[in-house]
């Protein structure tokens, strides 16, 4: 994770715009991973320990070492240029966490879905939450060390998007890749609120 100094804490001056961004996806497909790798801030979890409650609940296939989940949500920061900053903010992937969505997504300008190619089935619902709130997004493929490859064309095929929802692959755990993600995230919303504009203009 990035290094946090006490300079880190505070925005430049030069930064104009601050965005809310969500982070979401099915349980276990590495949001919060992502957050930390490119919070330049130290990022807030609120992640428990499973317990055997969660036992028939949360399914853990192919997941064997993980211990814990997030139960409310995880914030990060990254300044992405001299005027723009985006505040993150990852959400629970279980449905019974689906609830809190509704704060969260409340003045997001976009969403960075995360999938798990191995368990692609598992992010429908997650997209159809998505359509029932209209948010843009963007779907980031998460390359787990024992994921199958597949072409952006053939996931936007599995997944039933849109011809012009972008999809982007990375590895949750290095910073550079999952920035791509976000800037991809970022010129898509830029473009398509553009696109709208141009249109309101035209008519």
């Amino acid at each position: 994770m990035v290094s946090v100094g006490s300079a880190d804490r505070y925005l430049p001056d030069t930064v104009q715009q601050a965005v809310k961004i969500l982070v979401v996806g099915a349980f276990g497909v590495g949001k919060t991973t992502l957050v930390g790798s490119v919070s330049e801030i130290e990022p807030l979890r609120t992640e428990e320990v499973m317990t055997e409650a969660s036992v028939g609940v949360d399914d853990l296939a192919g997941m064997h070492t993980k211990t814990t989940t997030t139960v409310a949500m995880d914030f990060g920061r990254i300044t992405l240029n001299s005027r723009l900053v985006l505040y993150l903010f990852g959400t629970p992937g279980q449905r019974r966490f689906w609830d809190l969505w509704d704060g969260l997504a409340e003045g997001a300008l976009g969403v960075l879905v995360i999938v798990d190619t191995r368990r692609l089935e598992d992010s429908f619902d997650v997209l159809e939450q998505l359509e029932l709130r209209g948010l843009p997004f963007t779907v980031a493929v998460n390359q787990f060390p024992d994921s199958e490859s597949y072409g952006a064309d053939e996931l936007r095929c599995a997944l039933d998007l849109l011809p012009d929802t972008p999809v982007v692959m990375c590895d949750a755990r290095e910073r550079a890749p999952s920035v791509n993600a976000l800037i991809s995230l970022v010129e898509f919303v830029s473009s398509t609120l553009g696109a709208v504009r141009a249109r309101e203009t035209a008519s």
